[in-house]
C-alpha cells in the first residue's frame, strides 16, 4: 500500500512513522509513506496558503489552488488510483469497520488541513472521502490522519507478528465487534493479585469461553451502546 499525506507540518509525521509497527511495516515493503508540504505548490510569492475567510469571522482559511495543485502533483506519481480522504470534524466518524475497509486499498492520499478550515469549492472538487475521528476539534487534520495511519496499517496481512492479534482486537468481527477482554502475564501474583486460575489450566476450550464471557461482560460495563446489534442474553 501507497500511502500518500499532503500537510503543512511534514515534520510531525517523521517521529510516528519512524517507529514501532509503522516503521517495520515499511522496512517489510507492507506500505510506503509519501509525505508531501501543500506550500510547496502555491504561486503566492510569500509562500501563503491561506487567506481571511469571506464574510467575516475569525482565523483563516486554506485556498484552493495550492492544494488543488498538490492533490495533482502526487496523484501522477504512482498510477494506481488513490482513496481521497481530509481529515474533518464534519466527516463520518471512523470505525474498525472503516480501517479495515481502507486496508484492502492499494493507495490512501489523506490530506489534512488546518486553519478554520478549507476553502470548500476544493473540496467539492476533489469529493473526498471525508473522515472525523472524534467529536471534539485539534489544531489540524495532522494527528487524526497518524491515528487513521495506525489503525489501518496495522490490519495489512503480515504487517503484526500474528494477524491473529487484529482479529481479536475490541471492535474487530473476530471479536464481535466487542471490546477486548482482560488479558494477563507474568508473574502469576503480583501486589497481593492472581492471574484467573483458567488461564492456567492449560484447557483452551475453556479458556475461549472465559474470554468472550468477560469480553460480553466488559463491553456491557464500559460501552453499552456497542451491544445494540448484539443478543446479550447470556450477560
Amino acid at each position: 500500500m501507497r500511502i500518500d499525506v499532503l500537510t503543512l507540518f511534514a515534520e510531525m509525521f517523521t517521529g510516528v512513522l519512524g517507529a514501532s509497527i509503522l516503521a517495520r511495516a515499511q522496512a517489510a515493503g507492507k506500505v510506503d509513506y509519501h509525505l508531501t508540504d501543500i506550500r510547496r505548490f502555491t504561486t503566492n510569492k510569500h509562500g501563503k496558503v491561506d487567506d481571511r475567510p469571506f464574510g467575516g469571522g475569525p482565523g483563516m482559511v486554506m485556498t484552493c489552488q495550492p492544494l488543488w495543485d498538490a492533490v495533482a502533483a502526487v496523484e501522477q506519481e504512482d498510477p494506481r488510483k488513490a482513496t481521497r480522504i481530509v481529515m474533518s470534524p464534519q466527516g463520518e466518524p471512523f470505525t474498525q469497520r472503516i480501517a479495515e475497509e481502507l486496508a484492502s486499498a492499494e493507495r490512501l492520499l489523506l490530506i489534512a488541513g488546518h486553519y478554520e478550515g478549507i476553502d470548500e469549492r476544493v473540496i467539492e472538487r476533489l469529493a473526498p472521502r471525508q473522515i472525523s475521528i472524534g467529536d471534539y476539534v485539534l489544531s489540524g487534520g495532522e494527528l487524526p490522519a497518524m491515528v487513521l495511519i495506525d489503525a489501518v496499517v496495522r490490519l495489512i496481512p503480515g504487517v503484526l507478528g500474528d494477524d491473529e492479534s487484529a482479529i481479536h482486537d475490541s471492535f474487530s468481527p473476530g471479536a464481535g465487534r466487542l471490546l477486548d477482554h482482560p488479558h494477563y502475564t507474568r508473574p502469576r501474583a503480583w501486589q497481593g493479585m492472581e492471574v484467573p486460575d483458567v488461564l492456567i489450566g492449560g484447557d483452551h476450550a475453556e479458556i475461549e469461553k472465559w474470554r468472550k464471557a468477560q469480553a460480553r461482560q466488559r463491553t456491557k460495563k464500559l460501552r453499552p451502546d456497542l451491544l445494540t446489534d448484539h443478543e446479550d442474553e447470556d450477560i
